[in-house]
């Protein structure tokens, strides 16, 4: 699935699938967001395969702690899913009561042919270029993907971002990449092209899931006049 650059349309509402179709590779779903998220993996018989993200408070997010790493558990058996998003966090051992170990999750994923994207979210700001490197690698290290997500308050942290983007493509990580903000909002369109392979919109324009996002037909277009061909 991710051999190459992919446009997920991000939604709490799996219904809202047919209106991604013509745009998107795959949707995330922000179970986090959605009422019953359970019961909307149970009845989702779309097109389009699943990024499943269950975000919690702690790192952005609204999951409810109880469970939420299970719900992911449950959601790799799902035929329509073919990635969870894990925070590194989470892998790296941080718990919550009551709920299944990252570690299992990830070898669950792994039996199941599921993609773990270990995520990190800086929403404060961008690092330096040595703390940005460890990030990447330790988050390429600890899923299959590592996404970095920083906060750019100017275009010389969304250059630090891409920079820090091409040098861990180049050390052989799997890595997806973005800077939020209005400062980074440009890095949605240009990461790929220094090798990020996921990049985020929402279905609906007014139902964002991070700051500076494109919208679905805009970052699709401005993708595809950008990355080359053979790299998608």
């Amino acid at each position: 699935m991710f051999d190459g650059f992919r446009l997920a349309a991000s939604t709490a509402d799996l219904t809202e699938e047919p209106a991604a179709r013509a745009e998107a590779d795959l949707l995330e779903f922000r179970a986090d967001l959605a009422d019953d998220p359970r019961a909307a993996l149970d009845d989702y018989d779309g097109e389009l395969p699943l990024l499943v993200t269950n975000r919690p408070v702690w790192e952005g997010g609204e999951a409810d702690p109880e469970g939420r790493l299970s719900l992911l558990a449950e959601a790799v058996d799902h035929e329509a899913v073919v990635a969870v998003d894990v925070e590194l966090a989470a892998l790296r051992g941080r718990t919550e009561p009551g709920d299944t170990g990252a570690s299992r999750l990830r070898e669950r994923a792994a039996a199941a042919g599921v993609t773990v994207v270990a995520s990190v979210h800086d929403f404060e700001g961008t690092p330096d270029d040595g703390t940005l490197d460890g990030l990447f690698s330790a988050a390429a290290e600890a899923g299959d993907i590592g996404k970095v997500a920083v906060t750019a308050t100017d275009t010389a942290d969304a250059l630090a971002l891409l920079s820090a983007t091409q040098r861990a493509t180049d050390r052989g990580h799997r890595v997806a990449a973005m800077a939020m903000g209005a400062a980074g909002a440009h890095t949605r369109a240009v990461a790929p092209v220094y090798g990020s392979l996921i990049g985020y919109a929402p279905v609906r324009t007014d139902a964002a899931t991070a700051p500076g996002q494109y919208d679905l037909t805009t970052l699709r277009r401005l993708v595809d006049g950008l990355v080359p061909l053979n790299a998608r």
